[in-house]
């Protein structure tokens, strides 16, 4: 029988039941694009949960079982886009060792995180929720501190005498102020945002060579 995953001590408990049956996890994948597609379309504020059962081919009654309300499907897709971003981050980041290196794989993955904010119009609504909603800030911000540490691990490796300490609030605070520009940069016109996007890349890099 089916039932919630229990949660490993200090990570933050989803609003949603998990799947375990490859059935269920299918039903719930269909969900979960309907809900991408009606976000994209309209927004999640006006998305209805009938629209996404409709949709997904499924019940209300099928969809409720996994997904409460709306709340729970938007965190799902931020916990989807989340686990995806943390990977590529530490792809990018695990082989750096000296300042070039970090330089280009830091632009690298801001100018990706930036494109794909342009792109897609579900990350974007659902990231601009979190203001909103203080459990979604708070999966933002272990977002931030996971992406953190992938970039704390590097400059470790560029300056293994300096102060972790030092080095963890820098790592913290250049993510975070990465997640504001990129909300700034896509509510202006695309010449103002690219501007907005190449200034946080320069000051990042500065405060993290100087780290």
């Amino acid at each position: 029988m089916e039932g919630t995953a229990a949660q490993p001590e200090g990570q933050i408990a989803s609003p949603r039941r998990s799947p375990t049956q490859q059935r269920s996890r299918e039903r719930v994948e269909r969900m979960l694009a309907a809900a991408s597609a009606l976000i994209a379309e309209q927004g999640s504020d006006a998305m209805r949960m009938g629209e996404v059962a409709e949709r997904a081919g499924v019940s209300i009654g099928s969809l409720y079982q996994f997904f409460p309300d709306k709340r729970a499907i938007v965190w799902a897709l931020a916990e989807r886009y989340s686990a995806e971003s943390q990977a590529c981050i530490a792809a990018a980041l695990k082989d750096v060792s000296d300042a070039e290196g970090l330089s280009r794989a830091f632009s690298e993955l801001v100018d990706i995180y930036y494109g794909l904010f342009l792109a897609e119009p579900v990350i974007r609504d659902v990231w601009s929720g979190t203001q909103a909603d203080k459990a979604l800030r708070e999966l933002e911000l272990a977002d931030s501190r996971a992406n953190a540490e992938f970039l704390t691990g590097a400059l470790k490796r560029l300056r293994p005498a300096a102060d972790t300490a030092s080095l963890e609030t820098t790592a913290l605070l250049v993510w975070q102020m990465g997640e504001a520009v990129m909300r700034l940069a896509i509510s202006v016109k695309r010449q103002e945002g690219d501007s907005l996007v190449a200034a946080y890349k320069r000051m990042a890099l500065r405060e993290l060579l100087a780290a």
